[in-house]
Parts: C-alpha cells; structure tokens; sequence
C-alpha cells in the first residue's frame, strides 16, 4: 500500500499540508486521524475548495472539511464487498481494523492482492474389490498365455497423501499406519533400506530436486487384499505431480507405481492395482506383453446400486504376504490345475462382464464363486483350512459366491448374497467374530490437488 504518511492527517493538521499530501499521493483523498489514530473522515481537495468559499484558510485546520459520513470497509472483509464499494462511484476505499485504525487502502487502479499462501499438494487414491481374473494380470501368465483379462472396481476407501515442499534438502517422511518417521538431510541420504521402504521406493522414482515434508495414511489395514501398496504409491505420486508444470498422465502414474514396487523393489505381483487406482470406477482390464488395455464399463446407476446392497465386505482379521504367494503362484502355473484355472479365470471374466452391463448380478454372484474355486487352484497358499471355513460359513448363511479380495491368504472376503438374506449373513459372520462393512463404489480414480493456508498472524 501506500506509505500512510501520503494518505492520513491528523485532524490537528493544516490545509496547507493537506494540500501537499493531496499533490503527493496522487489520489485525491485523505483519511483524518483523531489523536488516538483512528480514523474518522474522509478529506478530498473538492471538500476543501468547498470550505474554503466559506472563508477559511489554508493556514485552518483539516479538522473544518473532514467528511465524517465517508466510505470504508473491514479489514478481513470479504474481497467483493470492496469491489463492489468500488463499483458504486467510489474511487477509494480505506480498509480499518476493529479499533478504526487504517489498514490499506484500495482503488480502482491499486487493489493489493493476497500476500502468497503456503501451498500444499494433497492426493487421495481409492483401493479396489476385483470380480474375477486376479493372477492372470500376472506377466509371466499372460506373456506365456496369450494375455490376461480382469474386472475390477474401485470403492470409498483410501490412501491419502500430503506433501509440502521445503526451501532447502531435507526430507522429513511420517506414516500415521505404521506411525513412523523417516527424516534425512537430502535425497541421496535418503537411502532404499531400512523403515517405509515402499516409500522410499518411490521417492528415489520420482528423484525430486527440493526438500519435502511428505504424510501418508490409508483408511484400511496392511494386507488386506484390496491393492493397498498401489494406493500409496499412487497417492504419492500424484502429490508430487502437482508441483509439476509437465504432469505425468493417468497411464504413466501407474506404471511408475508398478515400477517403484514390482521393479525396484522386486516385490512379485500383477498389474491391475496400479491401473484400478489411478482410473477409478469399473473397468475390463486386458494385458498383453505388448499392450495394457483398460475399457472403462459404463454401468446403469441402478445397476451400481443394487451391486452395493448386494455385497458384503467382510476382514478375516489376518493380513497377507501377497508377494510370498505371488512366488508360488509363478512357480506352479505350468502345472495342468494352475493353466487350467487361469483358463477358467479368463472365461469367468468375460462372463461376469456380460452380465454385470446387463444388470444380471445374481449370475454374477455364482460366476464369483466359480472364479473363486479356480483361483484357489494357482496356489496352496491362496486360502488355508480356516479361510475355507468362512468361505462355507457365508454359504450356509446365504452368500451366492464370494473370493478372498487380493491375492489371498487373508485380508477381505467379499461375499455376494440376495436380497433379504444380506442382514441374516452379516449377523452370522459378526457373531464369529468377523468384521463386515459395506461396499460403495468409488467412480473417480486419484484425486489430487493443492491447498493454500495463510500464514499465521503474528501474534498466534
């Protein structure tokens, strides 16, 4: 603003030095201070050529032509109340705190913007539930096999990051799930080994040229079959990606999320997570060893709908080594039960989807169960004695069909059930002791974007 010697008096002053302010600040306007400052009028040079027909003197005080009923604004006030001000043939608006003391002043011409606000990227990425043809998005399956296809579909569950970009190397990295905190003084500090390692993963990826402070959370358990090391990473970078001017797109996203974990961690899996977070919503997912092929299924809402309240979501209570299973998993699919399953898992895909357009969700159910039962056969380490019993458990108590979510060994059943039998199902499985919760269907993919928070005020 305007030094506030060029546009306050003190109502003790004289016309004369009224009159050289005036010529000074160039806007034709003076605010009258009282002697606590605060001010209490306005003074234009119109006001005192009016005054001065009367016959006062540039030698009287400013006190004499202060207009007491003048225009002003609140400091904090919103920023269109003042252009509105502004829009009303008023030339200048003074900006006074609480106690009528002059903040700023603003005009047509002059109108101070915001001072810059911290900015912080904010990222959030939905986990997903897969109906049929989990293990054939596997490389080494569907390069030996002619390609691999699944459906899949994301839901209201998350990883959330939070990043904020600091002025000099230091990283400092905190994860509310794990509930720890890796700092470093650069980069090349930073290291691969040691607490977070997915993270770190990523971040040696990404390669970023400025220090961060970097938070990450996610609303579900480690393990738990819903693609939660995609998720993360996902969210991470696409915090990252904000701060970007030439942003990586959706395919590039996760593909570096599959690179940071499956690559540069060589943990074994497939490649469906990383494309289910990052596109959201349902989607046909195809791989091949030359291509990756997602055809978004644009689902009736009804039918979306009637999917959620035909679905229960329910936690074994124990997490899984996806990678350790994934292991076996390449290590008996040659064998006739294994190419045979992945066969069926395929075949089950392409039914699902049929009918999962066509809004036939009870056939979709007992294709579930199907897919489940050929997927068990890709591993021994898929399911176990006591997840078998769940599974026959919510049989007997209504579920059509059902799989272990993820590469199973633990994590989420989901189960599919009819109408009016979705209530009896969830009171049996808790009073096992289980947990269940309901599915709804996310249709965005990664969300991320930037927040902006002031400064504090000083005196905070």
């Amino acid at each position: 603003m305007l030094e506030r010697t060029l546009v306050t008096i003190a109502e003790t002053e004289t016309i004369e030095e009224a009159f050289r302010r005036l010529n000074a600040n160039m806007l034709g306007i003076l605010f009258a201070q009282d002697a606590g400052g605060r001010i209490v009028g306005a003074v234009t040079d119109g006001d005192i050529r009016r005054r001065m027909l009367t016959g006062i003197t540039i030698h009287d005080s400013v006190a004499a032509c202060v207009n007491r009923k003048f225009v002003w604004a609140r400091a904090g006030g919103p920023r269109e109340q003042i252009l509105k001000l502004l829009d009303q043939r008023v030339h200048v608006v003074p900006i006074l705190d609480a106690e009528g003391r002059l903040v700023d002043v603003f005009s047509r011409e002059l109108f101070n913007l915001s001072e810059e606000s911290e900015v912080f990227a904010r990222a959030r990425s939905p986990v997903r539930i897969s109906f049929s043809g989990g293990g054939t998005d596997l490389t080494h399956y569907f390069v030996a096999n002619d390609g691999g296809a699944v459906i899949n579909a994301t839901i209201k569950m998350y990883a959330h990051a939070t990043l904020r970009r600091r002025s000099d190397a230091r990283i400092w990295i905190y994860s509310h799930d794990f509930r720890c905190t890796v700092e470093a003084n650069s980069l090349a500090e930073l290291g691969a080994g040691g607490d977070l390692a997915l993270i770190r993963s990523v971040i040696r990826l990404i390669k970023p040229t400025y220090g961060f402070e970097l938070e990450v959370s996610a609303d579900f358990p480690v393990g738990s079959g819903l693609g939660g090391s995609a998720v993360v990473s996902s969210a991470i970078i696409g915090c990252f990606n904000e701060f970007r001017s030439d942003q990586w797109d959706r395919h590039e996203i996760a593909e570096m999320a599959f690179q940071a974990e499956r690559l540069m961690l060589n943990i074994p899996g497939g490649w469906q997570d990383q494309y289910a977070t990052v596109f959201g919503g349902f989607n046909h997912m195809e791989f091949s060893s030359d291509q990756n092929t997602i055809v978004p299924l644009r689902l009736d809402p009804n039918i979306i709908a009637e999917l959620e309240e035909s679905l229960v979501l329910c936690y074994t209570g124990a997490g899984h080594d996806s990678g350790a299973i994934h292991r076996d998993q390449k290590a008996q699919h040659e064998t006739s039960d294994a190419v045979a399953a992945a066969a069926k898992q395929k075949e089950v895909t392409r039914e699902i989807r049929k009918h999962l357009l066509r809004g036939r969700l009870l056939e979709c159910g007992r294709l579930i169960d199907e897919a489940w039962h050929a997927k068990r056969k890709f591993s021994s380490k898929i399911s176990s004695d006591e997840l078998d019993d769940i599974y026959d458990f919510a049989k007997s108590h209504g579920a059509v069909g059902g799989k272990l979510l993820g590469a199973g060994g633990g994590g989420y059943f989901m189960f599919f059930v009819r109408p009016f039998e979705r209530y009896p199902l969830i009171s049996a499985l808790e009073q096992k002791g289980l947990r269940c919760a309901r599915i709804m269907f996310e249709e965005n993919g990664l969300r991320t974007w930037k927040s902006r928070f002031p400064a504090q005020p000083a005196d905070e």
